[in-house]
């Protein structure tokens, strides 16, 4: 006869998630990995009760026979044996992170068990009322309500406009009053805008969003800074009211000449580009890949002079170990491709811009208006 857990009367839980995600509260994750991997938070560490073939077969004994011969089968999957570790990795956590919490999808068995194990083990934790459908539930309500909130609390969203390498980044870096998007996203937001290591998931990006929403209302801002994106980043994307609630601000415009742009463009996508990759030739597979996707709309002639131009600067830079050809195909997609763009979608544009500038002008006039 297996042994089931005995749960003490009364094992501490909170709903707290306001402090979790200002204190940005390190949690300890119980799920299995198949699930952390589709969404998590940031603070949270993966460290399961059950790994992915142990929760498949407690799951498909819970479908078969009921929850009863469920949690008999995990107790006989982790038994004395298994246990241990998994309850040495939970405390080791908590040693270094003295005010960590726990959680599992809803708030449940497993994190009940997890925490009575630490509790017999001598370490009492605290777990999450309602688990991670419950705080992702809190995040995703902050964020479907953000435009009416901070409307409410006269925060105003202002969109830093700006060609094709103006050096927008550059700015939001200099900046406390923004949320940086595009490192939300971990994407540069081009067709080049890749990072070498993945971006988050969906979820994760609309956890961290939201996150960065409510911790920017602590701020007592009076203008939220964001830089000009479409309503994808890569393969993330906004939902139709954040993107109209964060499009609808004014501009602040950056200005920067041409051969600026080129320098910023190369030392972003191209110097600093190449030291994610293990390798010269990932980094090329990577912007050849990039370079066929506009293709079509780059025409063939373009396309095949930027092939062509980007061919030579790879040579050069193989042969004497200088970036600096790169500078000619990026003059080509910024001043023919990429400007054109711009060009056209401020003509469309209705809403008004409150002022223009050079980087550090720019940065300037955003920090008075602060």
């Amino acid at each position: 006869m297996v042994k089931l857990t005995e749960f003490t009367a009364e094992l501490p839980l909170t709903d707290d998630f306001h402090s979790i995600v200002m204190n940005q509260t390190p949690l300890i994750d119980v799920r299995a990995p198949i699930e952390f991997e589709q969404g998590a938070f940031a603070s949270a560490t993966n460290l399961p009760l059950m790994n992915n073939e142990e929760r498949q077969q407690v799951g498909l004994c819970y479908k078969e026979q009921g929850n009863e011969a469920a949690v008999e089968l995990g107790h006989k999957l982790i038994n004395q044996q298994t246990r241990a570790p998994r309850v040495e990795s939970w405390a080791a956590f908590m040693d270094a992170n003295p005010d960590a919490l726990l959680y599992c999808f809803r708030g449940g068995m497993r994190s009940k068990i997890s925490q009575q194990w630490l509790q017999d083990s001598g370490r009492e934790i605290v777990r999450l009322k309602g688990g991670y459908k419950a705080f992702r539930r809190y995040l995703i309500d902050f964020l479907e309500g953000a435009p009416a909130l901070y409307a409410t609390k006269g925060i105003q969203p202002v969109v830093l406009a700006g060609r094709t390498g103006a050096g927008k980044t550059l700015v939001i870096k200099q900046l406390s009053n923004t949320i940086d998007l595009e490192g939300l996203a971990h994407h540069r937001g081009s067709a080049f805008g890749r990072h070498a290591t993945p971006q988050p998931t969906q979820i994760d990006f609309e956890n961290e969003l939201s996150m960065s929403l409510i911790r920017f209302l602590e701020a007592d801002c009076k203008q939220l800074i964001l830089e000009d994106e479409g309503r994808n980043i890569g393969s993330v994307n906004f939902s139709k009211e954040t993107f109209g609630f964060f499009k609808n601000g004014p501009r602040i415009v950056v200005e920067t000449s041409l051969a600026e742009r080129i320098q910023i463009t190369l030392d972003e996508y191209v110097v600093e580009a190449q030291q994610e990759y293990s390798s010269l030739d990932d980094w090329t597979a990577f912007m050849q890949g990039a370079m066929s996707r506009i293709s079509k709309r780059l025409g063939g002639e373009r396309y095949q002079r930027v092939s062509q131009q980007f061919d030579a600067a790879l040579k050069t830079q193989i042969e004497t170990g200088s970036t600096e050809g790169h500078q000619a195909w990026i003059e080509t997609l910024l001043a023919e491709y990429y400007d054109p763009m711009y060009d056209y979608q401020m003509q469309k544009s209705e809403h008004s811009v409150i002022f223009k500038g050079r980087i550090p002008d720019v940065v300037a006039y955003i920090k008075s208006q602060a």
